[in-house]
């Protein structure tokens, strides 16, 4: 669970964003990166150019056709470099766009990742938020499209969403900028450690693969033991996923600082 002790709300420093600036672009001399991710038509867009002040602008990933989004702002005299992943379903790494979400979540080790989920259909996004905590603990969710949610008498109770979680939960309304102050305080949280995220893990599967995983775990753990995440690297390698095979080899998910 989240370390209360440590929450964003506890202070009044959090609560002011008058020295917030808009970067648009101009992302040189980062301090951070910050990844927003989450399914399609969750708003994840809207809540990029909310960050950033920009309406639209895409570059090419390094070595692939598919596009991203980028772009920063400043906030307490840390620059914060916004990385736009595609909209996907699923990590699970069986499209382009899912390859190119989870590697860079992955691979790229954002400071943050941001999971853009709609406050309306919170149970269908559920499953990309738990596959999300799987890869990384630095998280935050965007409960985004509160608004809508409520004009359908939804209602969500963030903190009980936050408990459960062990993450930080920050409900928005991105196209009329309500929660947007909150969200950039709380991944300034997030991202300087004054928040400490202890992300819900899934443990309920079946005892003979369990068994399995943690039999592998133990093997990875004793031949790697700065592995990232080796838990799901097990299970991943029980599915022959081949790019987590080959980053297992070429030491892409060893941690080296």
């Amino acid at each position: 669970m989240i370390d209360q002790q440590k929450s964003p709300c506890g202070g009044c420093e959090h609560h002011n964003v008058s020295n917030l600036k808009k970067l648009g672009v101009n992302v040189d001399n980062i301090d951070y990166v910050v990844a927003l991710t989450g399914n399609p038509n969750t708003g994840k867009s809207t809540v990029f150019n909310a960050l950033t002040g920009l309406r639209q602008h895409t570059g090419n990933w390094p070595g692939k056709t598919v596009t991203k989004a980028e772009g920063g702002f400043s906030f307490n005299d840390k620059k914060y470099k916004l990385i736009d992943l595609p909209g996907t379903y699923s990590l699970l790494s069986t499209s382009h766009d899912e390859e190119v979400a989870r590697n860079f979540i992955l691979f790229g080790r954002p400071d943050v990742t941001v999971i853009i989920v709609d406050a309306g259909r919170l149970e269908r996004n559920l499953n990309y938020v738990l596959q999300v905590l799987e890869i990384t603990s630095n998280a935050v969710i965007c409960l985004n499209l509160i608004d809508e949610a409520k004009r359908h008498k939804i209602s969500v109770d963030e903190r009980s969403l936050a408990r459960d979680l062990g993450i930080p939960v920050v409900p928005t309304s991105a196209r009329y900028g309500k929660g947007i102050p909150e969200l950039i305080q709380t991944i300034h949280g997030v991202a300087t450690r004054k928040i400490v995220c202890k992300p819900y893990r899934i443990k309920d599967i079946p005892r003979h693969i369990n068994k399995a995983v943690e039999k592998l775990n133990k093997g990875l753990k004793r031949l790697y033991p700065n592995l990232l995440n080796s838990r799901w690297i097990a299970i991943r390698l029980l599915e022959g996923d081949k790019r987590i095979i080959d980053a297992l080899r070429n030491n892409e998910l060893v941690i080296t600082d």
